[in-house]
């Protein structure tokens, strides 16, 4: 990530633009890492860099650091030997030129990188059996073809030694531009062994291939309004915030902005200023892990179930704001410096865009007896980045709020997914979108979050509370009822499930600090997107996906627990990550807590989904909950009348 100030400290001859040890590495660091292990340990072009990224120092060295001082950096990189088949991670000391460790790491697959793709294509349409398969619907000129590369998943024991690929395929009929997903070549499936570069092509038989144009840009479809005015978002004097390098300080909050190449965004040191101290509420905030299954047996179908953070990299598809009009008002962006398999670094423009946005009432009082009204308008800092995975886009947005509170909220828009059965003929596995056979399989979307919280320092504990009716003895005239709270203590009690009928939410609870009235400080989280996974206890996916069965895991932070998935969930059966960290039922009591959260989104296709998603919202909240004495918002100032101009009147008035 490009920074604006540096300090200078000098390592293997690269002149670092950090500030700070949590700086993402350079473009500059990057590629001295590739050049320390190409030396140390003989990498050559048989090999793919699938990871470097910066290898995140102790808490302590962070809370000890002093601006000025010179910073050890270190890369945390993974390498596959690709004629071995073969996966190795490694640290690397930037400063010191030198590799700290370098092991195998038996029985994994790293991620899929970027030029995979692009192989899988190649390696698809050179094939004899895809060409036949070509002939028999038709289409002759397969640069019209759309491959999309799905991983394999596991459904079996001899698919985990390998790099699987399933190569999905669409038809592009009218012009390079035209929306290939209103086409899907259906009945057909390629099978991709990277490992070996083979290709083993199933044709179940020509489905008809769908030909009504799924168009939606207005070049091909002719629509278009001229009656939407623009509506124009200015701040004269300038944004509210104030960014030094990759730390931000927006009315009383302070971070620091983060990348990585396995989640994107990255929130780091997360606080508030209240009167003359910086209270700590979150250290570290990422999307740990994805997954995507599809509810559709049919046979071109049933293995879509993408882990789309630990089959693939977020980093490597995030979008470059640069294109598009993805923010609005007095942007900021942040580049991402990343690195491709070769172990050359290159920048995403654009990666990340901070704005502010108004959120209407902040907080409003009309006094019946003096006839007088108390308004304040509330704004919030957005810091978000935007990914495709083929056909789909996601939105990653933090919301940061005066009031304390934390939210984050997931666009789900892009297309749909498709596929094809016979003109006349249905399927109840998904949405009929045309008469022409197209459809879009169900589906769901699950985000697991990773929440380091250091609510007021880093021992915290979690507790959960429900609505309850009171019972009878306190209760005469049937109507009482109050929060029921109940602590976690280990953490197999805290895989916990939402439950909307006691409007359940969960606490992080400093046992040391304590409020005004005597109750120890607190954060309360409010998860109100709560699908669960719909397969059976037999699908081949539910050990892999074993981490999105509950909605609430919390752990002890641990350097290494980073992905809810696990480390190298591509081709694993097995259920990596959360399953496996807490199967000790570690204690929760005066620890430092990594809370993860699980979103859920159940996707029964709709027509008004196609041929673009109009966008679909699932977020959570981070409340302060007793972690102030009293609203921390008073000092806000009066909105200036100048703001709220109307048609009716000249302006409006307080």
């Amino acid at each position: 990530m490009q920074v604006s100030e540096s300090t200078a400290t000098q390592d293997a001859g690269v002149a670092q633009r950090v500030t700070h040890p949590l700086d993402p590495l350079t473009a500059d660091e990057i590629r001295a890492v590739a050049q320390i292990l190409r030396v140390s340990q003989g990498i050559t072009d048989k090999h793919w860099f699938a990871q470097i990224g910066l290898r995140e120092p102790d808490k302590e060295v962070v809370s000890q650091y002093q601006p000025g001082k010179a910073v050890n950096r270190e890369a945390f990189v993974v390498v596959i030997d690709r004629e071995k088949n073969q996966t190795f991670e490694s640290v690397v000391s930037i400063t010191g030129s030198s590799v700290i460790s370098w092991e195998y790491i038996e029985g994994v697959q790293p991620a899929i990188i970027l030029e995979e793709f692009n192989e899988t294509e190649e390696l698809v349409k050179s094939s004899p059996e895809f060409l036949k398969a070509m002939e028999r619907r038709g289409i002759t000129d397969v640069t019209m073809v759309t491959i999309d590369p799905w991983s394999a998943g596991s459904y079996g024991a001899d698919e985990r030694d390998k790099r699987r690929i399933n190569a999905l395929m669409w038809l592009r009929i009218d012009s390079p531009d035209d929306n290939a997903y209103a086409h899907p070549i259906d009945g057909l499936i390629a099978h991709v062994n990277l490992t070996d570069r083979t290709v083993d092509v199933v044709d179940r038989g020509v489905v008809s291939i769908p030909r009504e144009p799924g168009n939606y840009v207005p070049e091909l479809t002719g629509l278009t309004r001229n009656d939407l005015r623009p509506i124009e978002i200015t701040q004269p004097e300038g944004p509210s915030y104030s960014v030094d390098g990759n730390e931000v300080r927006w009315h009383n909050w302070s971070l620091r902005i983060g990348f990585t190449q396995r989640e994107g965004l990255v929130l780091h040191n997360v606080k508030y200023r209240d009167g003359e101290d910086e209270r700590s509420v979150l250290y570290r905030g990422s999307l740990s892990s994805m997954l995507v299954p599809y509810g559709d047996p049919s046979p071109t179908q049933y293995r879509k179930n993408a882990f789309d953070i630990g089959e693939y990299h977020i980093g490597y598809l995030t979008n470059s704001l640069e294109l598009g009009c993805d923010c609005l008002g007095e942007i900021r962006y942040f580049d991402a410096d990343l690195s491709n398999g070769l172990g050359q670094p290159y920048t995403i423009k654009n990666a990340i865009c901070m704005h502010e946005e108004d959120t209407g009432i902040l907080w409003k009082h009309s006094d019946m007896g003096t006839g007088k009204a108390e308004v304040r308008r509330g704004r919030r800092l957005v810091i978000s980045f935007i990914a495709t995975f083929a056909n789909y886009e996601y939105g990653f947005y933090w919301h940061l709020y005066p009031d304390g509170t934390i939210e984050h909220e997931v666009k789900l828009t892009g297309i749909l997914t498709t596929a094809a059965v016979e003109p006349g003929e249905r399927t109840k596995f998904g949405q009929l979108l045309n008469s022409d056979g197209l459809y879009a399989p169900v589906h769901q979307h699950f985000f697991s979050f990773r929440l380091d919280m250091d609510v007021d320092g880093e021992i915290n504990e979690i507790y959960e509370v429900n609505a309850r009716p009171a019972a009878p003895e306190d209760n005469p005239y049937g109507n009482a009822y109050f929060g029921e709270e109940t602590r976690l203590g280990t953490e197999l009690a805290a895989q916990r499930l939402n439950d909307s009928s006691t409007d359940r939410f969960w606490k992080v609870v400093n046992p040391a600090k304590f409020n005004h009235v005597g109750e120890p400080v607190a954060y309360r989280i409010m998860s109100p997107s709560s699908s669960i996974p719909k397969w059976s206890d037999t699908a081949h996916i539910a050990p892999r996906g074993e981490f999105i069965s509950k909605q609430l895991w919390v752990t002890p932070f641990q350097e290494r627990e980073l992905y809810a998935a696990g480390d190298y969930p591509y081709g694993n059966p097995d259920n990596g990550g959360l399953p496996q960290y807490t199967a000790g039922d570690r204690s929760l009591l005066n620890e430092d807590l990594v809370v993860w959260l699980t979103l859920g989104v159940n996707h029964l296709p709709r027509l008004e989904d196609w041929p673009v998603m109009p966008v679909q919202h699932v977020r959570f909240k981070l409340e302060p909950h007793g972690f102030f004495d009293r609203n921390p918002t008073l000092d806000t100032p009066r909105p200036e009348s100048a703001h709220c101009v109307s048609l009716d009147t000249d302006q409006c008035s307080h």
